[in-house]
């Protein structure tokens, strides 16, 4: 019997870039299945986030990401533009959040058609991988084609739908806090969570002992 399990995942966590490709391999070489579940980053779900963060973390993530990026041999660039809005010199998120807001609906929309965990691989190889400008011109367009959808769809879904692709979105982030965690990328197997890239092995045997097999 086929696995599967749920993936929080935010565009906007290089974490979850670093993690996007090993999931999906997973999915590819495992007879197992991905809930694609995208949700807002906290900068945004959360006023004043960062005003409560402990100082020491904004440095220690930029050392610790490229580091990461390195071991695992992937391309890390900060996203330009960012996808979310924010002043860099006050930290202050902005309100209106057109990139970060038509991301996310674009991962439900795809879910839908059985390849979130795809275009999220695919985008976020574009946004994380030092494609400047991903967010003109064709650039998601390829990602959609690479996750085999047509890109027409995904706009067309976000177009006419989007309140239905934001409601699911918010049970997104309630599924993931009733999980037992806020961050991401946060991998739920049979109600337990695993947290951060570097768990996903930790997945991998817990799903072993489960019966996971080879496809």
């Amino acid at each position: 019997m086929s696995l599967s399990f749920d993936l929080f995942w935010s565009f906007r966590s290089p974490y979850s870039y670093l993690a996007a490709s090993r999931l999906f391999q997973l999915t590819q070489e495992y007879d197992v299945t991905c809930r694609f579940c995208p949700v807002y980053p906290l900068a945004v779900r959360v006023d004043g986030f960062f005003n409560t963060v402990n100082p020491l973390w904004p440095g220690y993530l930029l050392q610790d990401v490229p580091r990461e990026a390195e071991r695992l041999g992937l391309p890390i660039s900060w996203p330009d533009p960012d996808p979310i809005v924010q002043d860099f010199t006050t930290m202050e998120v902005a309100k209106d959040q057109p990139y970060i807001t038509r991301l996310t609906r674009f991962g439900q929309a795809a879910e839908h058609k059985g390849r979130g965990l795809a275009f999220a691989n695919a985008a976020s190889k574009r946004i994380w991988g030092g494609v400047k400008d991903w967010d003109k011109g064709n650039v998601l367009a390829e990602a959609a084609v690479e996750a085999g959808i047509g890109m027409a769809d995904l706009e067309a879904a976000i177009t006419s739908d989007a309140a239905r692709l934001d409601h699911e979105i918010k049970t997104n982030e309630e599924d993931q806090a009733r999980a037992g965690h806020w961050g991401v990328p946060l991998m739920v197997f049979e109600g337990e969570p695993f947290f951060g890239q570097d768990r996903i092995e930790s997945l991998i045997w817990r799903m072993q002992q489960k019966g996971l097999q080879a496809r």
